[in-house]
């Protein structure tokens, strides 16, 4: 380890790309998996969502990541009947159109907080001392993340604003007192703002002819109907021409994925670029320092010191730099992991965790000590093959 205090700004200039090229390769691979998974896994516990007719993206994106704006508008009547079919467990109406301060406010029926599972045996819970909405009060319910941002609390009011995006001069003349605050689910719930439906409806300054109507249907079917999506897909999107019926909600987020596959792809020969680069800087690094350490080697010799001996600790110079790159890689992969995600939350609503558990974790680290090791390999050949009796004159 001598040779590499020696050598401090090659070294570290070294260690540093290493640590680049690791954690992009995890990043590239682990957090991005994380990500898929948790955007499939963020439907809401929603099999499907009716919207008005338009693209299947934009509804799934507009109803449950609260991301896009709504195509146009649909009928109450036809949230009605999606509610009669016996397939269908539950139907919730949404109605979007303003904002608080960035944050979207979303109108539904105090049932899809109260009683609807946004996964498997997990119900919406209020923060302590906490209430849900009343249909047709001036009430509203907090989502977790948004209120941190915001600073609301319960018996907090508000003004909302027109539109989804934020502007001062936009501000509707109602008020809105908060009743609770939901704790928080990793999903997009948490950064919305959730009123009564009848208050986007009727909200002061929206088209009076639209007071009934809703921006999307998010949609749950009974378990063992696995006819009912295809009969709903066929009904909506094939034979009818107003309606769209996104089915299953969570595959066309995934589908959203595989057509950016392409930016995976340019990510990942990056990262691979940089690993090379760094493989390639520890073989300069120590070909050249062997170059100026043949005395030295060649004293070694003198004293007594094997050839393997030789080889080895010039092969453990590249294999140091290596692992104190690849420890720092962790470090600065958990710092880009929890600053993406936090963006990621902030615009989403999706909680990514940078830490769980991927097999890229496990073989991104040991290829780039496996890189490090080749790397040293010829170096150490040079090493192995100092003539002792010419360094030494």
């Amino acid at each position: 380890m001598r040779g590499i205090r020696e050598r401090r700004v090659s070294s570290a200039i070294t260690i540093a790309a290493v640590a680049l090229a690791c954690s992009l390769l995890m990043l590239v691979w682990a957090f991005k998996k994380e990500a898929e998974q948790s955007f499939a896994g963020a439907s809401g516990g929603f099999d499907a969502v009716l919207g008005p007719r338009g693209s299947k993206l934009q509804i799934v994106l507009n109803a449950l990541y609260h991301l896009d704006e709504s195509p146009g508008l649909m009928r109450w009547s036809d949230y009605e009947q999606a509610t009669k079919f016996p397939a269908v467990e539950a139907a919730y109406p949404l109605a979007v159109g303003d904002n608080y301060r960035g944050y979207r406010l979303v109108g539904s029926i105090p049932e899809y907080l109260q009683n609807h599972e946004y996964a498997e045996g997990r119900s919406f819970e209020l923060e302590s001392g906490g209430s849900l909405f009343a249909s047709g009060s001036m009430h509203a319910v907090v989502g977790a993340f948004a209120a941190r941002r915001l600073g609301l609390g319960v018996g907090d009011t508000f003004h909302p604003y027109h539109g989804l995006v934020y502007n001062e001069g936009a501000k509707h003349e109602e008020i809105y007192t908060v009743t609770g605050v939901l704790k928080a689910t990793g999903t997009p719930v948490d950064k919305v703002v959730w009123i009564p439906i009848s208050g986007i409806q009727t909200m002061s300054g929206h088209n009076p002819k639209a007071a009934t109507d809703v921006s999307a249907v998010l949609i749950k079917l009974k378990r063992g109907a696995s006819m009912a999506g295809f009969q709903l897909d066929m009904m909506y999107n094939k034979q009818g021409d107003r309606l769209t019926l996104a089915w299953p909600a969570n595959r066309t987020i995934l589908q959203f994925f595989d057509k950016i596959s392409w930016f995976d792809k340019i990510l990942q020969a990056v990262a691979a670029l940089v690993a090379i680069i760094a493989g390639g800087a520890i073989l300069a690094i120590l070909y050249n320092a062997m170059n100026e350490r043949k005395r030295d080697i060649a004293v070694l010799r003198a004293l007594g010191a094997r050839k393997r001996t030789v080889f080895m600790i010039s092969l453990l110079e590249a294999v140091g730099m290596t692992f104190a790159g690849v420890i720092l890689g962790f470090v600065v992969y958990a710092g880009l992991g929890m600053g993406i995600g936090e963006i990621v939350q902030r615009e989403t609503g999706v909680a990514l965790s940078p830490f769980t558990g991927n097999a890229a974790m496990l073989w991104a680290p040991l290829g780039m000590l496996g890189i490090g090791l080749l790397s040293g390999v010829l170096p150490a050949i040079k090493a192995y093959r100092t003539d002792v009796s010419r360094n030494l004159r």
